[in-house]
């Protein structure tokens, strides 16, 4: 390059453009795949935790049905953290999305024509000032659908069979209403405290579901995401 002149005085070629765009695609489809691999992580983590509780609950009647509650406010936090991850993740993503079906998918139909004229500058203010396109809440709910509800289902369900089997095999209601107390705190609190927190949890679930548009979050396969520049 000679002195005075800068790089853009040199214009880009087409092969340039596509090896440009075609290694920026491998990048972000890198990072999006780092973000994946941490979610999955997350919810093995809540998997073993739910395991490791129920093993040690069952394993003795001695051992305090509390526990399984307590196992609710773990896995509360793990579902919080993949949120926070699955936000992240939705950045590259889309980020992916964006160049299949505006850059990969013209040129594999040999239709010359990208579907959304503005994604190149889409694309560039988003390098430039990178803005999540979830919100939490909406990451949240979509992890819970996905993954957290069943295993809050299954916790809750082995709290009830604990309560049925240790000490004893339950003969009525009235036992496993007594059985229900947690040392000084009684019976109708405790029961209070399991239905206002599915509760919460079946809210949250209810309103992720119906205030978030298709092919935002309700997919992470199909679907345009909401670019938020």
């Amino acid at each position: 390059m000679a002195d005075g002149q800068r790089f853009e005085d040199y214009p880009l070629t087409r092969q340039e453009y596509i090896q440009v765009m075609v290694h920026f695609y491998r990048g972000e489809v890198a990072r999006s795949v780092s973000w994946r691999e941490r979610l999955d992580a997350t919810t093995n983590w809540a998997v073993l935790t739910t395991a490791g509780m129920l093993s040690f609950a069952f394993s003795s009647a001695e051992h305090p049905h509390v526990i399984l509650l307590l196992g609710n406010v773990v896995l509360l936090a793990y579902l919080s953290i993949e949120a926070r991850r699955y936000r992240t993740f939705e950045v590259y993503r889309a980020r992916v999305r964006m160049l299949e079906e505006n850059f990969l998918v013209p040129i594999l139909t040999r239709h010359l024509e990208s579907p959304l004229n503005t994604w190149r500058d889409m694309v560039a203010r988003d390098l430039d000032l990178p803005k999540y396109k979830t919100t939490f809440l909406e990451a949240f709910g979509f992890r819970l659908r996905r993954n957290y509800l069943f295993i809050f289902g299954i916790l809750l369900g082995g709290w009830l069979v604990k309560l049925a089997l240790h000490p004893g095999i339950a003969a009525s209601w009235s036992d496993l209403w007594q059985r229900m107390a947690v040392g000084t705190i009684p019976s109708p609190v405790v029961l209070i405290l399991v239905v206002v927190f599915y509760g919460l949890l079946l809210s949250i679930l209810w309103w992720s579901r119906h205030h978030t548009s298709a092919g935002d979050t309700s997919d992470e396969i199909a679907g345009l995401e909401r670019w938020k520049i």
